[in-house]
C-alpha cells in the first residue's frame, strides 16, 4: 500500500469514528478478526492436508504427489505454530516490588479501584523521561494479557507526585471499561502481528513468503482502520487523567513533561556529555540530574519550548495527540506552568540505589563511547588554541571555524567578535551572518531580521533557515511588537523555501539509493562531530555516509547515511532513523536508511566506500 492509499484509509476510518463510534468500532473488531480467521483458517488447512495424506498412506495409496502436499502442509503447520506462540521480550528496566516503592503501589491500587480497571501485573523502573504500559497476551495470540508499566527514573526526578499521578491515571487509563477491552485487545493484536511480521522476514521458506504477502496486504489496512480508534483511546485516557487528578493537573503535567523533555535532550544531555573534555572516565549522569532538576529551566528557554510544542500538528506517524490538541480536548490553555517543587522519587523505598544502579548501568554502557568523546572534544580544543594564537591572521572561514567550534564546547561562549571580523573581511559569509544571528539577544529583533535579510539575499543555501528563525521571532511576543507586514513578508519567503527543501527532499528519497553518489565532502572537524553523534547512539554498530549529487540544486550538501541496527525490530529501525534525521550534525539534509532488506548489508558495503564508523567492543 502506498503513502496515499494508507492517508485515505486513516480518513475513512476518522470519518466513520465520527458518523457512527458504534459501529466504527463493531468494523475494526471485524477486521482484526480477520488476521485470527487467516492464522485459524492455515491451521485448520495443514491439518487436514497431514491428516488426509495420513489416510491415504494408511490405506496404502501414498505417492509423490501426496509427498509434497504433505510437505507443503508441515511448512505451513509449522509458520502458522509459530504465529499462534509469538514471544515478547521482557520491558526494559528492573522490575519493581512492592518494597521498593509502596507508595506507588498504593497510589497504582486507588488509580485501579477508581476506574474499575484490572491489575497491573508488573512494574519496572528505567532510565527513560516517559511512562508507559503495555498489554502482551500471555500465550502467543491467544490467552489473557500480562499488564506491565513502566516508569522512567528522570520522570521521577522532574514531576511533583500528583502530576506523576495524573501521568500514571493516563497511561492505566488505557486498560479501563468496554471501550478500554477493545482498544487493549486492538493494541495486543497489532503488536502481535508486527513482532510474527519481523520473525517471518527472517525465514526465506516458501510458506514465509506466503506469510509475508499476507501481511503485506493486511498490516497496513489493519493499522488504517484502527488509527482513529488509537487517537481516540488517547483522548479519552486524558480525560480520565483529568477527572481523577483535575483537568488544571493534568494538563500542567502535559506541559510540563514537554518543556522539560526538550530541556533534558537539548540542555541535560548536552551539558553531560560536555564533561568529556576533563573527565576521561564516564560519571553517572542522574545523579547530577538529581541536583539539576531541583532547579527549573531557564524561563526564556521554558517560553521558547512550549511555543515550539505548540507549533506541532498531529500526523499519521504517531497515534499521540500534540500538546496543542490534548489541551484544547481538556478546555485547557497552554501556559508555562508553576514547576514542581517536591519530586516524586521520594515514591522509592530508597532512590538512592536506584540512581547508583543506572548510573553504573550508563557509565558500563558508554565507557567505550566517552573515551572517543573525550578524544574527540580534546582534538576540538587543540583546533581552538591553534585557531586563537593565529589571531588576527585567521581568514573569514576560519573565524568562524573558531566561533563554531568555541560554541560547541561551550554553548555559552562570547564568541559574536569573531562572526563580526568574519563579516568584515566577507560581508556576505553565510556560515558568520547564521552564527551572528544566533548570538544576537532574542529581544533585539530589528538587528536579527537585518542580518536574517542579509542571509536570505546572499546564501541560496541559507535561505529556509533565515526564514524560518525570521518567522519565529515575528511569531514570539517576547521579542517586540506585532508586525503584520514584516510577518507576511517572511511567511511567504518561508513558504517558497520549503517548497525548494521539498523538491531537495524528495529528489533524495525517490531516486535510487546509489545513484548520484560519490564519496563523502565531510572536513576533518564535521567527521569528528558525526562520529560523535553516532557514538552516543548505542543501537548503532557501524555507519556508512555519502554524498548525493542533486540535480535540481547542485549547490547543496545532501547525504545519505546507512546504519547498521542490529537487535532491533523494523519498526523500531524506522523511528530511529527518523529520529536521527533530525538529530545528526551534518552540514546538509540526509535520508538515513537502515541495512536491511532494501537496501541490503552487503550493497552498502560494496557501494557506500566503506563504513566511516565502528563501534569498538
Amino acid at each position: 500500500m502506498d503513502r496515499a492509499d494508507f492517508v485515505h484509509l486513516v480518513r475513512l476510518s476518522e470519518h466513520a469514528s465520527a458518523d457512527d463510534s458504534a459501529r466504527y468500532r463493531r468494523g475494526v473488531a471485524a477486521f482484526a478478526a480477520l488476521g485470527y480467521l487467516w492464522v485459524l483458517a492455515c491451521l485448520a488447512l495443514s491439518v487436514g492436508i497431514i491428516a488426509w495424506v495420513a489416510l491415504a498412506a494408511g490405506r496404502g495409496r501414498f505417492s509423490f504427489t501426496r509427498g509434497w502436499l504433505l510437505l507443503f502442509a508441515l511448512g505451513l503447520l509449522w509458520a502458522t505454530l509459530r504465529a499462534l506462540w509469538v514471544r515478547f521480550d521482557e520491558p526494559e528496566g528492573r522490575e519493581l516490588s512492592r518494597a521498593d516503592a509502596p507508595a506507588l503501589f498504593e497510589a497504582l491500587e486507588r488509580i485501579r479501584k477508581k476506574i474499575k480497571g484490572p491489575p497491573v501485573h508488573r512494574v519496572y523502573l528505567d532510565d527513560e523521561f516517559n511512562a508507559s504500559i503495555r498489554q502482551v497476551p500471555r500465550f502467543g495470540l491467544f490467552g489473557g494479557a500480562v499488564n506491565s508499566l513502566s516508569i522512567g527514573l528522570p520522570l521521577l526526578m522532574m514531576l511533583d507526585r500528583r502530576r506523576l499521578l495524573s501521568v500514571l491515571a493516563h497511561e492505566y487509563g488505557h486498560l479501563r471499561g468496554n471501550h478500554g477491552k477493545l482498544s487493549a485487545w486492538i493494541y495486543r493484536t497489532r503488536l502481535s502481528w508486527l513482532k510474527l511480521d519481523a520473525s517471518l522476514q527472517r525465514d526465506e521458506g516458501v510458506m514465509a513468503l506466503v506469510s509475508q504477502a499476507f501481511f503485506r496486504w493486511y498490516f497496513p489496512r489493519f493499522a488504517a482502520r484502527t488509527f482513529a480508534l488509537a487517537r481516540q483511546d488517547e483522548y479519552e485516557a486524558d480525560r480520565i487523567s483529568g477527572r481523577l487528578l483535575g483537568t488544571p493537573v493534568a494538563a500542567a503535567a502535559l506541559t510540563e513533561i514537554a518543556i522539560k523533555a526538550s530541556w533534558y535532550a537539548d540542555e541535560f544531555w548536552a551539558s553531560h556529555w560536555a564533561r568529556a573534555e576533563r573527565e576521561p572516565q564516564p560519571p553517572g549522569p542522574f545523579e547530577a540530574l538529581r541536583k539539576r532538576a531541583a532547579t527549573p529551566p531557564d524561563a526564556e528557554f521554558a517560553r521558547q519550548a512550549l511555543r515550539e510544542a505548540m507549533r506541532r500538528v498531529s500526523d499519521l506517524e504517531d497515534t499521540h495527540p500534540v500538546l496543542r490538541d490534548r489541551l484544547e480536548a481538556l478546555g485547557q490553555k497552554a501556559v508555562v506552568p508553576p514547576w514542581s517543587a517536591e519530586p516524586a522519587l521520594g515514591m522509592l523505598a530508597d532512590s538512592a540505589k536506584w540512581i547508583a544502579h543506572f548510573d553504573n548501568q550508563w557509565r558500563r554502557a558508554h565507557a567505550g563511547d566517552w573515551k572517543q568523546h573525550h578524544a574527540h572534544r580534546s582534538r576540538i580544543r587543540e583546533r581552538v588554541d591553534l585557531l586563537a594564537a593565529r589571531g588576527e591572521r585567521n581568514t573569514p572561514d576560519e573565524l568562524v571555524e573558531w566561533a563554531d567550534s568555541e560554541r560547541r564546547l561551550d554553548p555559552s561562549a562570547l564568541v559574536r567578535a569573531r562572526y563580526e571580523r568574519a563579516l568584515q573581511l566577507a560581508p556576505e559569509h553565510s556560515g558568520a551572518l547564521r552564527g551572528l544571528a544566533q548570538m544576537l539577544p532574542l529581544r533585539d529583533r530589528t538587528a536579527r531580521l537585518a542580518v536574517l535579510e542579509r542571509l536570505y539575499g546572499s546564501s541560496a543555501a541559507g535561505r529556509w533557515w533565515a526564514a524560518k528563525s525570521a518567522v519565529a521571532a515575528l511569531e514570539d511576543p517576547d521579542a517586540g511588537a506585532h508586525d503584520e507586514e514584516a510577518l507576511k513578508l517572511w511567511r511567504g519567503r518561508l513558504k517558497e523555501a520549503e517548497e525548494a527543501e521539498a523538491r531537495a527532499w524528495e529528489e533524495i528519497t525517490e531516486t535510487p539509493f546509489f545513484s548520484q553518489i560519490a564519496r563523502h565532502d565531510l572536513s576533518d572537524h564535521e567527521l569528528g562531530e558525526l562520529r560523535a553523534d553516532l557514538a552516543r547512539c548505542l543501537p548503532i554498530s557501524r555507519a556508512w555516509l555519502v554524498r548525493k549529487n542533486l540535480r535540481e540544486f547542485p549547490w547543496r550538501r545532501a547525504y545519505v547515511v546507512f546504519v547498521e541496527l542490529p537487535g532491533l525490530d523494523d519498526d523500531d529501525r524506522w523511528q530511529l532513523c527518523r529520529q536521527l534525521e533530525q538529530t545528526l550534525s551534518l552540514p546538509g539534509v540526509a535520508l538515513v536508511l537502515w541495512a536491511g532488506h532494501s537496501p541490503t548489508l552487503a550493497e552498502i558495503e560494496r557501494q557506500a566506500f566503506g563504513a566511516i564508523w565502528t563501534r569498538t567492543a
